[in-house]
């Protein structure tokens, strides 16, 4: 018989510290599991609020040509300003929360979502608003019924690039310890734990395309007048 001792074992992924490790992924599946679901709750209501805070200043800065270049100009301005500097800007009035990084993430989808607001609407045929006005079509209605409509595919197509972009940006809240994935990223960079940063990385790719391809298809389903064309 041979000695125990003398039986080779089987290396541990974990103990070799490899990039890529099975091992961390059925040992640590509810860590992974937690910062998926904190990383896509964070994106999701930054998003929507962006969206939310984006259409009345798009719809403000189409009826009030003089505050056009303000309302622009301010959201572009926003972008510049580096997440690092912004977050720790909101932090004397957020606090170390969760709130800091969504107010900065909202901040920063501004930039694409009220041009992409403003610009579907403008997009819209004059025609069509004539049609609709010959059709009894009040303001509000033809805002509505009509315009949004319309303006839909532009407005999707500017969502998908927001959202990708605060996929990215939420890994840079773990400076306040709200970052999602990106406090596993943080993590294994401290401790030099491949796996980890390698793991957490891949899955805030997939996540973002997951996202991305979601908003497609709601895009398509949206607007059913426009699946035959190219």
């Amino acid at each position: 018989m041979i000695p125990s001792a003398a039986v080779p074992r089987a290396a541990s992924c974990l103990l070799e510290n490899a990039w890529v490790c099975p091992e961390y992924l059925s040992s640590r599946r509810s860590e992974l599991l937690a910062a998926v679901v904190a990383h896509l709750q964070i994106t999701v209501v930054s998003v929507a609020i962006g969206a939310l805070v984006a259409l009345p200043l798009a719809l403000l800065a189409r009826r009030v040509r003089g505050l056009r270049p303000v309302v622009l100009g301010a959201s572009t301005a926003l972008y510049t300003v580096p997440s690092l500097a912004l977050f720790s800007l909101l932090l004397p009035f957020t606090g170390l929360s969760r709130t800091t990084v969504v107010v900065g993430l909202v901040l920063y989808s501004l930039t694409v979502l009220v041009r992409t607001v403003l610009t579907g609407l403008e997009g819209v045929p004059e025609e069509v608003r004539d049609a609709a006005r010959g059709m009894g079509f009040a303001p509000s209605a033809l805002l509505w019924r009509v315009e949004l409509p319309l303006a839909l595919p532009v407005v999707v197509s500017g969502l998908r690039v927001a959202t990708v972009s605060t996929v990215a940006l939420t890994t840079v809240g773990t400076i306040v310890g709200n970052g999602g994935l990106g406090d596993l990223v943080y993590d294994g960079l401290r401790t030099d734990f491949r796996a980890e940063v390698l793991t957490a990385s891949v899955l805030c790719v997939a996540l973002a395309l997951a996202l991305d391809a979601v908003l497609l298809v709601a895009g398509r389903l949206l607007v059913p007048w426009r699946r035959g064309v190219a």
